[in-house]
C-alpha cells in the first residue's frame, strides 16, 4: 500500500459544470502522479457506464484498455487511494445523518481460475482424495475481502467506512488448528480476525462520533478483543454470538445464567423459507445484564464487561426453513420489551451488506475479472465496490 500524503487530487481532471456524484466520490482521491489522476478519473467513468463488462468492452477502444491495464499493474495505484474519495464522501454524508448510524461488517471471497497461485493468493484448501496413500489438496486461487458499510435505521447505504484485503499463504480449519495449540494463547494481531478490530476503529474514527454508531456482525464478530476495542473508543455493538463465554464468578457460563431467565416478551416476524413463501413466526424474547468474562488466557490483558445479552428463539419447529434462533451481545443498554425487539430489528438489517456483496459478484461480475495479480485485482474490485455501493443506493 502506497502512502497519499501529498498527491495529485482527482477533481482537477474532472469535467462538467455542475458536480455528479462521480465528482462527489472521487473528489477526495490523492494520486502521487498527476497523470495517474487523470487516468484514474476517465477510467472510473468509463466503468461506471459498462457496469458487469469486461474491461475492453468499457473502454471501447484499445488505447483507453491499454491505459486501464497499465493504470491497475501501477505499483504506485493502491486501494487506499482509490477509495479515499469514497470515504470521504461517506464521512460528510455521516455527518448530515441522525443518530444512530448501523456500521454493518462482514467478510466476502473472491475465487478466480488461475493456474498460478502464487501470484493471487489461496483462501482455502481443499482436502481431496488420497493418491497413492498421500493426501491431495486443492489450494481455491483468490482474495479475502472484509468490509464494513454504514447504513440509516430505514436501510439506505450511506457509503464504505472500511476494507482490507488479503489472501492465505497456508490455510488450516479451526479443529486442524484446536489439535496443535489452543486458539485464544494467540495474540489478536496475528490473526485474520484482527481486521475486525481495524475495521472498527476506522469506521468509527471517520464519522468522529463514537456515541453514534453501533457496529453490527455476525457469528465471526464473536471476539472478546472487539468488545474490548468498542468499549475503548466508545462506541457501541450489537454482535451474534456463537460462543458460550464464562460469566459472574466465573463458575458458570452465559448459556447457564440466561437459562434461568423467564420469556419476558413474545415478538411475531415475518420469515421467507427456501420457496420463498412468507410464513409467521413467534419468537420468544430473553434478556439480561451479564457480566461476561475474558478468556482464561488472556484474564491478565483485558478487563471484564458488563453487557446485555439477548435471545430471539423462535417457538416450535417451522417447516421449509430453519429455526430463528439468535443469541445478540451489545453494550446499549436494554431494559424493557420494547428496546429488545429494537436491538433485535436493528440486527436484521446486517443482511444489507450481504446485499452489497451480491452486487459486487453478481452486478459487476467480479469473479470474472482476467486480471492476472493479487494487487491488479485488489485495485480493481476497489472501483467496482464504489459502483457497488452507487447502484445499492440507487435501489
Amino acid at each position: 500500500m502506497v502512502k497519499q500524503s501529498s498527491g495529485m487530487k482527482v477533481r482537477r481532471h474532472l469535467s462538467g459544470a455542475s458536480a455528479s456524484w462521480i465528482d462527489q466520490e472521487l473528489s477526495g482521491c490523492e494520486f502521487q502522479d498527476e497523470r495517474l489522476a487523470k487516468r484514474f478519473a476517465k477510467l472510473f467513468r468509463q466503468l461506471s457506464g459498462g457496469i458487469g463488462e469486461s474491461i475492453p468492452w468499457a473502454c471501447q477502444d484499445w488505447t483507453s484498455t491499454k491505459a486501464a491495464y497499465r493504470f491497475f499493474a501501477n505499483e504506485r495505484v493502491g486501494e487506499s487511494a482509490i477509495l479515499g474519495g469514497h470515504f470521504q464522501a461517506t464521512a460528510k454524508r455521516l455527518a448530515s445523518g441522525t443518530w444512530p448510524i448501523l456500521m454493518l461488517h462482514d467478510t466476502t471471497e473472491f475465487s478466480f481460475h488461475r493456474k498460478d497461485v502464487a501470484a493471487v493468493g489461496m483462501t482455502v484448501r481443499i482436502p481431496q482424495r488420497k493418491l497413492n496413500g498421500k493426501p491431495q489438496h486443492h489450494d481455491v486461487c483468490g482474495i479475502l475481502m472484509h468490509s464494513s458499510l454504514a447504513i440509516t435505521l430505514d436501510g439506505l447505504p450511506l457509503g464504505l467506512t472500511a476494507i482490507k484485503f488479503w489472501s492465505r499463504d497456508k490455510f488450516y480449519g479451526c479443529n486442524h488448528l484446536k489439535k496443535s495449540i489452543n486458539p485464544t494463547r494467540i495474540p489478536i494481531e496475528h490473526k485474520e480476525s484482527y481486521r475486525w478490530l481495524e475495521n472498527v476503529r476506522q469506521s468509527t474514527a471517520l464519522i468522529q462520533e463514537p456515541a453514534r454508531c453501533v457496529h453490527i456482525g455476525d457469528r465471526e464478530s464473536d471476539i472478546y478483543e472487539l468488545f474490548c476495542t468498542a468499549q475503548a473508543i466508545g462506541t457501541h455493538f450489537i454482535f451474534r454470538t456463537c460462543v458460550d463465554r464464562l460469566a459472574g464468578d466465573g463458575k458458570h457460563t452465559i448459556a447457564t445464567e440466561m437459562k434461568e431467565v423467564r420469556v419476558q416478551g413474545l415478538h411475531r416476524v415475518e420469515v421467507r423459507d427456501r420457496k420463498g413463501e412468507i410464513s409467521q413466526a413467534v419468537l420468544e424474547i430473553r434478556y439480561r445484564r451479564i457480566r461476561v468474562l475474558p478468556p482464561v488466557n488472556k484474564k491478565k490483558q483485558y478487563p471484564e464487561l458488563l453487557l446485555t445479552v439477548i435471545h430471539a428463539q423462535e417457538r416450535g419447529e417451522p417447516k421449509g426453513r430453519d429455526k430463528v434462533d439468535w443469541k445478540l451481545i451489545t453494550n446499549l443498554p436494554v431494559t424493557s420489551r420494547k428496546q429488545a425487539i429494537e436491538k433485535l430489528q436493528w440486527y436484521s438489517l446486517r443482511w444489507k451488506i450481504e446485499v452489497f456483496h451480491k452486487i459486487l459478484k453478481s452486478g459487476c461480475k467480479t469473479e470474472a475479472s482476467k486480471l492476472r495479480t493479487a494487487n491488479r485485482l485488489v485495485n480493481l474490485i476497489s472501483v467496482f465496490a464504489i459502483l457497488s455501493w452507487r447502484i445499492f443506493w440507487m435501489t
